[in-house]
């Protein structure tokens, strides 16, 4: 008869269907502007026998608003302290959230453009069009931008002319498509583009200082979590994500 082979059968796929799922890697809600850094982090990490953590990228004021809206998370990392703040003052974080990198802000036209030379240049000349910027009252990238721009005098002539994008790789974006003939992104994002060129480097004292921020999400399970997190401040990661235009912290 052909039952009990059939019973034998049955009961394998049962024990299949209960058999654990290979061990997962850490959920990770980062911020948009580090993802090719943050992907060759989990790759060295992965390579030294961990599993690989599953990464998400948004702008930084929707990662915030995930973890607090209850999204399977076990770290986030930011572009700024301001909303890994927000996170804490509201009971979301394991730990005091750390330091991972800096970052810098440039301008950048389309790589096959003549113009604008300059962001005074192009501030002065109201038919030049217009501005990509991350939006500038809750994105990190944004904040600083306007905050760069009021300080070298440009802003006022600029505002009105500002295309808002909901995270610096959508402006970005414009940008590379010849929507706009000119954004303010940062520098590890022209760095990484294949479809702009920079017209000038802002100097860092004209804006607040760029760092990203790390921290666990309350209620992160597993020892992965922790050490991953611990990882992203050790010297190793930080020479990975140098190579694509990080600073130190």
């Amino acid at each position: 008869m052909r039952l009990p082979k059939l019973s034998a059968l049955l009961a394998l796929l049962v024990l299949a269907a209960c058999a654990p799922e290979p061990d997962q890697g850490p959920t990770v809600l980062a911020a948009s502007s580090t993802q090719e850094a943050l992907e060759a982090v989990a790759d060295d990490w992965a390579a030294t026998g961990h599993p690989r953590p599953v990464l998400s990228f948004a702008a930084t004021p929707a990662i915030a608003r995930q973890v607090e809206s209850g999204a399977p998370a076990d770290l986030v990392l930011t572009a700024d302290r301001e909303w890994m703040d927000w996170l804490e003052e509201r009971g979301l974080l394991a730990g005091e959230p750390f330091p991972v990198a800096s970052n810098g802000l440039v301008a950048v036209a389309p790589r096959d453009s003549t113009t604008p030379v300059s962001l005074a240049a192009f501030a002065r000349d109201a038919e030049a069009g217009r501005i990509a910027l991350a939006e500038t009252s809750s994105v990190p990238a944004g904040r600083y931008a306007r905050a760069a721009l009021e300080n070298l005098g440009l802003w006022q002539a600029l505002a009105p002319r500002v295309v808002p994008a909901e995270n610096v790789r959508a402006a970005l974006a414009l940008v590379e498509r010849g929507e706009v003939p000119l954004g303010v992104v940062y520098a590890t994002d022209a760095q990484a583009s294949q479809g702009v060129r920079v017209i000038e480097r802002i100097d860092s004292s004209r804006h607040p200082r760029i760092l990203y921020f790390g921290a666990l999400v309350a209620g992160s399970q597993g020892r992965e979590a922790e050490a991953f997190a611990a990882y992203l401040g050790s010297d190793a990661a930080r020479r990975r994500v140098a190579t694509y235009g990080f600073g130190s912290p």
